[in-house]
């Protein structure tokens, strides 16, 4: 095997709570993430030159040691000593800075497509262990699908799959600092906490509008005030019919789950014609895990 050709995927963040912060600045998270069907294509070749070659279809994005899919690729490449090398494109689709995890999920597709191309032998347990070292979410989208994560991120607990559903996708024109985002956060008190314990329930019986209708973010009460369009992208949403939306990450996306394609694409319509969205993308939770 001389090369692959991998899918990226997104996530969403169903609910996302901050329990505090660790003295080395991390914080103490309580999140239920969702693997989503939107993806970055990740080509993965083997060269005969050592070391990492990245390059992008995004004239904008590092393509050197700043970029964690160019860091995952040298990691393996010096654990291991391999004396040869790999080239990397990005083919991007998943919305860069936006709440989705595109960066960390490049990095662990590439942690997972190294592996295999040079047969290293790793389980995912352990991918999982070296991609935690680059970024907190890198785990996590090595194992996809529904997880629990706690800690800093890290401690993940799969969940029984979500119901099918359909998930609009909105990225208005803004740029959101998850530092300043989680500094402003700092400085505040925690208005309201979402029901983790309860959406974990809903997800075990199968109940998509329990799991929709529970959706909280504590992040989007320091966002919305700085980004107002967040929330009319989510008024929007529930307006045409979403049994939940919510903004996901720090932001700026925000998205809505739908019970069926018609209501889905009802607001992705009014959506874009009231300009709130850069980016708007209608897709599922389908055949996500590993």
């Amino acid at each position: 095997m001389e090369e692959l050709k991998l899918r990226s995927l997104a996530k969403i963040n169903l609910g996302l709570d901050v329990l505090g912060q660790k003295e080395d600045g991390y914080h103490l998270v309580k999140m239920l993430m969702q693997t989503v069907y939107l993806y970055d294509n990740v080509y993965i070749k083997k060269t005969k030159a050592a070391g990492v070659r990245l390059s992008s279809t995004l004239y904008y994005l590092p393509v050197d040691e700043r970029n964690i899919a160019y860091k995952a690729a040298r990691m393996l490449l010096e654990e291991f000593q391999i004396a040869t090398g790999v080239q990397i494109h990005l083919e991007k689709h998943i919305p860069v800075a936006a709440g989705l995890a595109g960066g960390s999920s490049n990095a662990a597709t590439v942690l997972f497509g190294v592996n295999r191309l040079f047969r290293l032998g790793l389980s995912l347990t352990e991918l999982m262990e070296r991609g935690l070292k680059i970024g907190a979410d890198v785990p996590y989208c090595l194992m996809r699908g529904t997880v629990l994560a706690e800690g800093i991120g890290e401690v993940l607990t799969p969940l029984p799959d979500i119901p099918k559903c359909i998930i609009l996708l909105a990225k208005p024109n803004i740029s959101v600092s998850t530092k300043k985002v989680y500094a402003a956060l700092d400085g505040g008190a925690i208005v309201k906490h979402p029901d983790i314990d309860g959406m974990i329930g809903d997800i075990k019986s199968g109940s998509l509008a329990g799991i929709a209708g529970k959706m909280g973010n504590v992040l989007e009460q320091v966002t919305i005030p700085m980004h107002p369009k967040i929330a009319l992208l989510k008024k929007m949403m529930l307006s045409a019919g979403a049994l939940g939306a919510m903004m996901s990450g720090s932001g700026p996306t925000v998205f809505g789950i739908f019970d069926s394609k018609e209501k889905a694409f009802l607001a992705k319509k009014q959506i874009g014609q009231k300009r709130l969205a850069q980016q708007i993308f209608i897709t599922n939770n389908h055949a996500v895990r590993r």
